[in-house]
């Protein structure tokens, strides 16, 4: 088969060449595999297009630069291919500008074969490229009733462990974390924070809280500096909504008028419980908003209702064949 007909269908990136979706694999040996050594960052797409793929490429080069991963491919190599497989899988979903779908982007990089696992030789590094439909069944009903949050006894990693800033897939404790939340609340998202108590992230999102106005959010001594987010705070600057960056614990969580979680995939979401007891109201705030409504002004897309749409669209059932 030529390689223009493998890659007709869905696409995938792998060590700098074009492959079907359905070819994408790693073997068994790989460190990112066995020691969950991947350095990664998701994207989301607007209308087919990467979102803040500037931002990511930054961070994805800091966090490879920490890990010791010696990447053969450049951010810019990198960040063509992904612009290339999302907007080719995009136009392959059959999306249209009156009814847009869009996607998640994932892009990681491991280290190669570990030698302990092959015969005492390792490899070079192994980039992907992949991308999926966004899971909005999972958030979509989130933007008008809000999420429940948790504090949990699973604390962050250590910074002796592996440095915050560093985006990786070593993530048990994302794992531990939510199972026990949802043992007590079921549904619930698990808030980690340090051994101290200052407050870190949820497994799924950057948060920080409202309070008289002003948005509040961890330092990056505490938490992962995320790409939603520093857009959230740009789009406050020009709201005119205060901002600033403190150490946060439980107590200032519970005594929030709004807590706002940011994440590539949903963009921005409100949390209206906190270990049982409503935030404020109790449902989606002034400031989240307000927010929101200035994210889809950027991008174009009214955020929330496209969320809607395609989680109604994957619980249909797929049309009746004729014979």
């Amino acid at each position: 088969m030529a390689a223009a007909e493998a890659t007709r269908g869905e696409q995938a990136w792998l060590n700098g060449r074009v492959i079907s979706r359905t070819d994408l694999s790693l073997p068994v040996g790989d460190a990112g595999f066995v020691l969950g050594t991947t350095v990664t960052e998701q994207f989301r797409t607007f209308r087919g297009r990467l979102f803040l793929p500037e931002d990511h490429g930054r961070r994805l080069a800091e966090s490879l630069a920490v890990v010791g991963i010696a990447s053969p491919w450049s951010i810019t190599d990198l960040l063509a291919a992904a612009t290339d497989i999302a907007a080719h899988n995009w136009r392959l979903a059959g999306s249209s500008s009156d009814a847009p779908s869009d996607l998640a982007v994932v892009m990681f990089v491991t280290p190669g074969d570990l030698p302990a696992q092959h015969a005492g030789c390792g490899g070079p590094p192994r980039g992907v490229i992949h991308t999926f439909p966004l899971a909005c069944a999972l958030w979509a009903e989130a933007y008008d009733h809000g999420v429940s949050l948790r504090s949990v006894s699973v604390a962050q990693v250590p910074e002796a462990c592996w440095p915050l800033r560093a985006k990786v897939r070593s993530r048990l404790h994302y794992h531990l974390a939510d199972r026990e939340a949802h043992q007590v609340e079921p549904g619930s998202r698990a808030v980690l924070a340090h051994a101290d108590g200052r407050i870190s992230e949820t497994s799924t999102a950057n948060i920080a809280i409202v309070r008289a106005g002003c948005v509040t959010t961890p330092p990056l001594s505490d938490a992962l500096g995320g790409v939603s987010l520093g857009n959230t705070k740009r789009l406050a600057a020009s709201l005119g909504i205060a901002w600033e960056e403190r150490s946060l614990t439980a107590t200032d969580l519970a005594a929030a008028d709004e807590i706002l979680l940011t994440s590539t995939p949903s963009c921005l979401l409100p949390a209206t419980r906190f270990n049982g007891r409503p935030v404020g109201t109790g449902k989606p705030g002034p400031v989240f908003r307000a927010l929101l409504d200035a994210w889809s002004s950027l991008v174009g897309i009214d955020i929330a209702a496209q969320a809607r749409r395609l989680a109604a669209d994957s619980h249909r059932p797929p049309p009746a064949t004729t014979l």
